[in-house]
């Protein structure tokens, strides 16, 4: 497993990020047995970042990552995430004090090294709304007083939301990590994207992140599953999943996804997932690739291609003709 720099830290990590989230499902829902036995086989095969959050099963995926990895994090990176409501918002420091201090304790260790900030900037969602301004005026001084306590090593944030909000953060030089939403179907934060283009447009943010010494997290390189190419999910899965930058549903991003199984088919990878991971790491700008799994076949999958490595000119070439169709036929 190839390791990189990230961003300005002091941090190596491997090309490929375990992924504890609720859209795979293993680290909140799965057997505890499976649970080891993927983190042991990560550990065992280079795999060194470990990225979870409070929210992700109420708390579950953190007591299961940190029984786990039981207090032997040598060589390790891990991740947690706070998200803020309306209601903490009237004590910032408060709130992510308390986060913070519950997600170590079910981690069972004395810091992370990384904190982000798990909310959208400047759009609504199920937590409330959370200016750029609110930002910097009072989440990056109540992080950085868990920095100087020894409780997190770097900052980092979800660069999900507004674009122009998601620059500035990534530029204001506190933030020492961003996770990217980057695939198939949303490559805006890698390249230009025709006029129409039916997603968000991030604005090359991998770039802008590589230029300001900010550490790249890909996430949702699968599109939250739908590109696999089949609206079957896995038991331990969440059972629906709203697409992140897509400006579509599920059911559109899955039938988009299999227009580019011709690439499968003229072997350019060996199936649709694996065209999806390598796609994103094909980018030089993206540090590292984060992958939700259900089972640890799934992880032993997207290790396999990562290690292939990127894809040939010739399959980008082939893919940006798809994403073209993309553009036209949202007009």
């Amino acid at each position: 497993m190839e390791m990189r720099s990230f961003g300005n830290t002091d941090l190596e990590v491997s090309r490929l990020t375990f992924g504890c989230g609720a859209v795979g499902g293993l680290m909140t829902k799965g057997e505890t047995a499976d649970q080891d036995r993927a983190i042991a086989w990560a550990r065992d095969n280079g795999i060194n970042f470990f990225d979870t959050a409070a929210s992700y099963g109420n708390g579950a995926s953190e007591v299961n990552l940190g029984r786990a990895l039981k207090g032997n994090t040598d060589g390790i990176v891990v991740s947690t995430k706070v998200g803020l409501s309306n209601n903490d918002l009237a004590n910032v420091t408060d709130a992510v004090t308390k986060s913070l201090d519950a997600s170590l304790t079910r981690l069972k260790l004395d810091h992370v090294d990384i904190f982000q900030l798990h909310n959208t900037l400047g759009r609504p969602d199920h937590r409330g709304t959370l200016s750029v301004d609110r930002v910097l005026d009072d989440v990056i001084p109540a992080f950085e007083k868990l920095r100087e306590a020894g409780k997190t090593r770097y900052l980092g944030f979800t660069a999900k939301g507004e674009v122009n909000d998601l620059h500035k953060l990534v530029k204001c030089g506190a933030f020492s990590s961003a996770q990217v939403f980057y695939n198939l179907l949303v490559p805006s934060a890698g390249e230009a994207v025709p006029a129409g283009y039916p997603a968000d447009d991030f604005l090359q943010l991998l770039d802008v992140a590589m230029d300001c010494g900010v550490g790249s997290i890909g996430v949702r390189v699968l599109a939250g599953g739908a590109l696999s190419g089949s609206v079957a999910r896995h038991p331990l899965g969440m059972p629906s999943v709203d697409p992140i930058g897509s400006n579509t549903d599920y059911a559109t991003d899955v039938l988009r996804s299999r227009q580019f199984i011709p690439l499968v088919e003229a072997g350019h990878a060996a199936s649709l997932p694996e065209l999806a991971v390598r796609y994103v790491i094909s980018n030089p700008a993206l540090v590292t690739t984060e992958i939700g799994i259900a089972t640890i076949d799934e992880l032993q999958q997207a290790a396999s291609a990562v290690t292939k490595g990127p894809l040939s000119v010739e399959a980008l070439d082939e893919i940006r003709k798809v994403q073209t169709g993309f553009a036209a036929s949202a007009q």
